[in-house]
């Protein structure tokens, strides 16, 4: 059970170190560079956390995917990015896969 917390720690952090990035201006901004790097570092150490417990590539599809999901949602809410209905109905597509992966796969470790 903690791993699953310490993923969701690594996709938080992802998301925030993301999102500092594209503020960054190309590392032009302080804050938002030094966001960029302690947020990857946190990410990863989670990450590598839960690596201890849950197959890597179940941890990376669901770390990556949410990611993707949570991301596309910030730049949609703080950068103005469009969600046209490809990409929407792609992120479904993400997400119903993470969840087929945690319900249904052998391999993931409950």
């Amino acid at each position: 059970m903690k791993s699953w917390f310490f993923l969701s720690i690594a996709i938080m952090a992802e998301v925030v170190a993301t999102s500092a990035l594209k503020a960054s201006e190309g590392f032009t901004k302080p804050l938002p560079t030094l966001l960029v790097a302690l947020g990857y570092a946190i990410a990863f150490y989670f990450l590598s956390l839960t690596l201890r417990t849950i197959p890597v590539g179940i941890a990376y599809a669901i770390w990556a995917g949410l990611g993707v999901v949570l991301i596309t949602l910030v730049g949609w809410l703080l950068f103005d990015q469009k969600l046209d209905p490809a990409a929407i109905i792609g992120m479904g597509f993400i997400v119903t896969g993470v969840i087929i992966m945690n319900v249904f796969s052998s391999v993931v470790s409950h």
